[in-house]
């Protein structure tokens, strides 16, 4: 199944709240600056189109959720998506997430971080290009509060099978925990649109949660 070309987006909409870049993010980041209120922060490597970053705003108003985005077109289609919805507890950044991780994240400052399909990067030797690396679930664990949690899902059960290895060598997280399949209500009630498409195959999809203890 071939992805699907992008939507045009409305060039009236205005995306100025819901995009942002991370020349615009203070250091350490402040939740007031960028949402306009302190609230428990979840952050999305890897947003894609935005399916994830919206559904998880509307359903959790209560939650600020920042996604970030290295393509240029996906970050501009991720916050047209959420502008559409008037989701105000939700921001797209266009950036380097992995950076984000590294710079602008406080320690013990998330409630939880999404992992979704990440590129498994197939040659060995690009291995070393994939962001479930050892610094990356350092930060993880860092800026995870305690009781919060790291949700990671992939449809390559090599890649699977190797970030559990790393996240249980350089990370006191506990996990992995089970995560069930559930029955889609609708057509876009998934996760991703890459779960979408890979359940619709009727190919596997591995998910895992991990745990910080207080």
């Amino acid at each position: 199944m071939g992805r699907r070309a992008l939507r045009k987006i409305d060039p009236q909409l205005d995306l100025s709240r819901h995009l942002k870049t991370i020349g615009d993010l203070s250091v350490p980041l402040e939740g007031a600056a960028l949402f306009g209120r302190e609230a428990p922060l979840e952050v999305e490597l890897g947003s894609g189109k935005g399916l994830f970053l919206a559904s998880a705003a509307a359903a959790v108003p209560e939650h600020n959720f920042l996604g970030a985005e290295v393509a240029a077109k996906y970050a501009r289609f991720a916050a047209a998506r959420l502008a559409k919805q008037g989701l105000a507890n939700a921001v797209l950044l266009h950036g380097d997430g992995l950076k984000l991780f590294r710079e602008h994240l406080a320690d013990a400052s998330l409630a939880a971080v999404h992992v979704y399909f990440p590129d498994p990067w197939w040659k060995k030797r690009h291995h070393k290009r994939r962001v479930m690396n050892a610094a990356f679930v350092q930060d993880v664990a860092r800026t995870l509060a305690p009781g919060g949690s790291l949700h990671f899902w992939t449809d390559v059960e090599d890649y699977y099978r190797a970030s559990l290895a790393l996240i249980a060598a350089e990370t006191p997280l506990v996990g992995p925990l089970d995560v069930p399949e559930r029955p889609a209500g609708h057509d876009l009630d998934y996760r991703t649109h890459f779960e979408r498409r890979t359940r619709l195959t009727d190919l596997p999809v591995y998910r895992a949660e991990f745990r910080k203890n207080g």
